[in-house]
């Protein structure tokens, strides 16, 4: 009864392996498939695909700031909505929502609205706004300025650290 029990086990063990054997290398053979048919242009894209998760993005309510211009006339209306990984990450961003929102408008008030009327300028303020909304989660404002540091420090090997913002849309940008 005891060499029964023990072949059946071996079978059953043998049969298990095999069997996940065969399911592992058919679902090897399709990656490869996928990859070689359409490779990922970019790399957030292809960190983005391994997931199999679309992004989630968190919309920021309308902000309308006065503008940094002499006189102090003109004002912005700007909405923001900021992209984050997924829905877990949104959860976490949206704890130190409050934080983000008053850095973005601080960054907004110190711009002037010819600043804010090119293309190059728009760009540069969502640089600033990623760079702020990174800094609750350990970011810096010096990440990206370490090229501009003195000559007396050694240079240090640059880290890229994923932050849980990824992007930031405007959802509407009026200048007055």
């Amino acid at each position: 009864m005891l060499i029964i029990i023990v072949v059946a086990t071996l079978l059953l063990v043998v049969g298990g392996g095999a069997a996940f054997f065969m399911i592992s290398k058919q679902k090897a053979d399709t990656e490869e498939g996928a990859e070689e048919a359409a490779p990922a242009p970019v790399k957030k894209a292809a960190a983005r695909d391994e997931k199999k998760v679309p992004p989630a993005y968190l919309p920021m309510d309308s902000m309308v700031v006065n503008l940094a211009d002499p006189g102090g006339e003109r004002v912005a209306q700007i909405g923001v909505t900021l992209e984050v990984a997924d829905a877990k990450t949104s959860d976490m961003v949206k704890a130190y929502l409050p934080t983000i929102r008053s850095s973005v408008l601080m960054l907004i008030s110190q711009r002037t609205a010819d600043e804010l009327l090119t293309a190059e300028g728009k760009e540069k303020l969502i640089e600033d706004i990623l760079r702020a909304a990174s800094i609750p989660f350990g970011g810096s404002w010096e990440d990206e300025d370490e090229g501009t540091s003195s000559k007396k420090k050694k240079k240090k090997k640059v880290v890229q650290v994923e932050y849980p913002v990824t992007g930031v849309l405007f959802s509407s940008f009026i200048v007055q």
